[in-house]
């Protein structure tokens, strides 16, 4: 009981029950009015019959007097199937005819009667079947002062409207059998849906984000929602799980510039004796401080950006400025450093995106490339922007020592750094954070072998190639 008080509960059970109201009344309204239409067809044509009855009958009369009439009459009545012929005298006795009686006053006055009356026929033999006969007659009063009668029995039209209207009930019964059935089946299904839904939904809410709620694949209202869940609950648990690697990274990476950040201070308070040394040991200090700070800088940004908090400010902006001037920016950095800095820009590329946070993952980009590009005289990087129409590619490659392929992967996490890039300065962040802007750009960090794979460098390392591939919908 507990369970169909639920089911009845559920909107597709009371919109089930809603159309299934409206149904039913309209098939009660078609039943009465197939019906009523069907009686009143019948008696039109009962109506129609009875008056070329009369007509045909009126010729015998004229040209043969009450004499024809009466033989006609008498004649017309004994056919298999006739209607009603009565000639009677003005005291309502009855002459001729296939009438045994007729309903007291039915002949009182002339025309059609007015309602269906009541009648005996010869061949009822019993008192039980008298008094079962219904008709409607047209009444003419002859100049002699007889009556005559000319009617059809009402007992065929009114079977046959009983068998409209029988069908039409039975119709209806069936209909609205099938309809409580499919109603309630409907309703059972999407109870149990719900319940599905409900049972997930508290798993979900007990810690367990691995659980998902349940699609049927009908692709319905409830898949869609569905769908839509999981993909809310999804990014929720890669949300918490980029948390608790926050946390743990944290945890480990920073505690060692916090603690070589302390033992400076307490080496400069046990061992130093003059201002100078007091003032290099701040100095120290201090650019272990703006590091850390950059480092949470870089978190910060990282989560914003995953939170999706720019989303809002996304917009047509051109790529091929961005280059341009993440170009124009680095030029004397890489020339310093002694790397070669080539640029092939294709003008007019635009995206939807935020300026800043793409040029922001320019930047780091290119950073990294003038850092590890290979040194001497065959350092170099390349920057470039293409489109081909579905997609349009930011692209910084470098011939420095490149990362193996099966570590790519792994480097795109936070505070990742490999062995080889410990010495040079730098928090683990940068590719995370690439990363992040172009999962919310709706794009895709690649990274793959750079110039030094290329068949016509002469040097021995790979390079690395980084993409950010924005793709068009």
């Amino acid at each position: 009981m507990r369970r169909l008080r639920a089911l009845f509960r559920t909107t597709a059970v009371r919109l089930s029950a809603l159309y299934l109201g409206l149904f039913a009344v309209c098939a009660i309204a078609l039943v009465f009015y197939v019906t009523a239409m069907s009686g009143n067809l019948l008696r039109a044509q009962t109506q129609e019959a009875v008056v070329n009855e009369l007509r045909f009958l009126s010729r015998g009369y004229q040209s043969g007097g009450i004499t024809r009439l009466v033989r006609m009459v008498d004649r017309r009545s004994r056919q298999p199937g006739a209607g009603l012929y009565t000639i009677a005298a003005q005291n309502g006795e009855i002459l001729a005819g296939n009438v045994a009686s007729l309903q007291p006053g039915t002949l009182d006055r002339e025309g059609w009667t007015s309602i269906p009356f009541s009648y005996d026929r010869y061949t009822d033999e019993t008192d039980s079947a008298r008094r079962q006969h219904e008709a409607l007659a047209q009444i003419v009063f002859l100049p002699n002062g007889m009556r005559l009668l000319v009617g059809r029995d009402l007992g065929e039209p009114e079977l046959f409207r009983n068998l409209v209207r029988r069908a039409l009930v039975i119709a209806l019964a069936v209909m609205c059998f099938g309809a409580l059935a499919i109603w309630y089946f409907i309703g059972r299904r999407a109870l149990q849906r719900i319940d599905g839904m409900s049972q997930a939904s508290q798993k979900i809410m007990g810690g367990d984000l691995a659980q998902r709620l349940p699609v049927g694949g009908s692709g319905d209202e409830f898949d869609r929602l569905s769908e839509s869940l999981n993909a809310m609950i999804a990014r929720i648990e890669r949300l918490n799980e980029g948390l608790r690697q926050v946390s743990d990274n944290i945890a480990h990476d920073l505690k060692t510039p916090l603690t070589r950040l302390r033992n400076r201070a307490e080496a400069a308070l046990a061992g130093a004796e003059t201002t100078e040394a007091y003032r290099r040991a701040m100095e120290e200090v201090i650019d272990e401080s703006d590091q850390l700070i950059r480092t949470f800088n870089a978190l910060l940004m990282i989560a914003r950006v995953e939170a999706g908090s720019q989303v809002a400010e996304l917009q047509t902006v051109s790529l091929s400025d961005i280059a341009a001037d993440a170009a124009e920016l680095y030029e004397p950095v890489a020339e310093d450093a002694g790397v070669r800095f080539s640029v092939d820009v294709k003008a007019g590329v635009s995206v939807k995106g935020n300026r800043e946070l793409v040029g922001q993952a320019l930047s780091n980009l290119i950073d990294n490339a003038i850092k590890y590009a290979g040194g001497g005289e065959a350092a170099e990087i390349r920057l470039s922007v293409e489109d081909d129409g579905e997609r349009a590619v930011l692209t910084v490659a470098d011939n420095g020592p490149g990362i193996p392929a099966e570590k790519r992967d792994e480097v795109i996490e936070r505070f990742v750094r490999l062995d080889e890039s410990r010495t040079k300065p730098g928090t683990g962040l940068g590719l995370s954070l690439v990363d992040a802007v172009m999962a919310l750009h709706g794009g895709r960090l690649e990274l793959a072998d750079g110039i030094g794979n290329d068949a016509s460098r002469v040097t021995d390392t790979p390079g690395l190639t980084a993409r950010m591939i924005f793709t068009r919908n």
